[in-house]
């Protein structure tokens, strides 16, 4: 019965975990994509009738608006955020005496709830409080920053506060690279006389492909399920000019309550998400294979 016991005894420390994971994720991903073939509406219904809620979903202005931010809001948001902590990694990389203290300011916003990040953009590009307010106080009147109540660049403010929330972890991230690097090549290549910038983009960039990758992965998924950053930031507003596909989800599951068309909206969300994640996964297990 002991050795019984201790043979099992880590398949019965991860039972319970296990169970609560397959009834409380992958089952509520069975059940939300049961929902979104239904005609559910303020409560589920679960006869299936077929694809009208993605019908719906996608006759919806409001969703190819949300779908559409998605794209300009990932897209900047991976970019600029992976480019600014590339170059503050790479300056924070030549042992400067007061790194530990720039690193520690870099990584805090990191730190905060996308709720207060939010909430203080708000009012840092509020027209009548925050930036605007103050440069017309030095004696510009005619400087005009409105971009928060502006619909056509809403949407940008949303990644500046995004870009400003993440940089610093990407920071870390490509500091940790950056000095995991062997030594020994980049000493050979400056002794025979090239230059620092070419040893950068030749030799230390391209050995941490790994490290972008998972930089990458990490900003995806931080830029698909954004929602509390946009309700601080903007509501989703003006209008919905800065919906993003969390944000419809959650107006139609407890706003709307319109459940079948929530479903919907999450299950493509899902899909977006596997399309980046299951290469990453593929490749991380051939590698491990090869």
């Amino acid at each position: 019965m002991t050795k019984w016991f201790e043979e099992h005894l880590p398949k019965l420390v991860l039972a319970p975990s296990f169970i609560v994971v397959l009834i409380f994720v992958y089952g509520f991903i069975g059940w939300t994509a049961w929902v979104s073939f239904t005609r559910s509406r303020l409560l589920p219904r679960y006869e299936l009738d077929g694809f009208i809620q993605y019908d719906r979903l996608f006759d919806s202005p409001r969703w190819d608006t949300a779908f559409s931010n998605l794209f300009v809001f990932g897209f900047l948001f991976i970019v600029i955020a992976m480019i600014l902590g590339l170059i503050l990694a790479i300056l924070l990389d030549q042992n400067i005496r007061t790194e530990g203290a720039i690193r520690t300011i870099y990584l805090y916003p990191m730190a905060l709830s996308m709720i207060v990040t939010g909430t203080a953009w708000k009012w840092i590009l509020n027209p009548g409080l925050g930036l605007e307010a103050t440069v017309r106080g030095w004696g510009f009147e005619d400087f005009t920053f409105d971009w928060l109540v502006n619909p056509d660049m809403a949407i940008y403010t949303v990644v500046i506060a995004a870009i400003w929330q993440s940089s610093g972890f990407v920071m870390a991230l490509f500091l940790a690279g950056l000095r995991s690097v062997d030594q020994e090549i980049i000493k050979a290549a400056q002794v025979d006389g090239i230059p620092t910038w070419r040893v950068y983009t030749a030799i230390i960039i391209p050995a941490m492909a790994p490290i972008f990758l998972s930089a990458f992965i990490v900003l995806s998924h931080l830029a698909i399920k954004s929602f509390d950053l946009v309700i601080a930031l903007t509501g989703g507003g003006p209008g919905y000019a800065t919906d993003l596909p969390a944000t419809y989800m959650y107006t139609m599951a407890f706003s709307r309550g319109d459940i079948g068309q929530a479903a919907s909206s999450a299950m493509i969300m899902m899909a977006v998400v596997f399309t980046i994640v299951v290469p990453y996964l593929y490749s991380e297990l051939r590698t491990k294979d090869d």
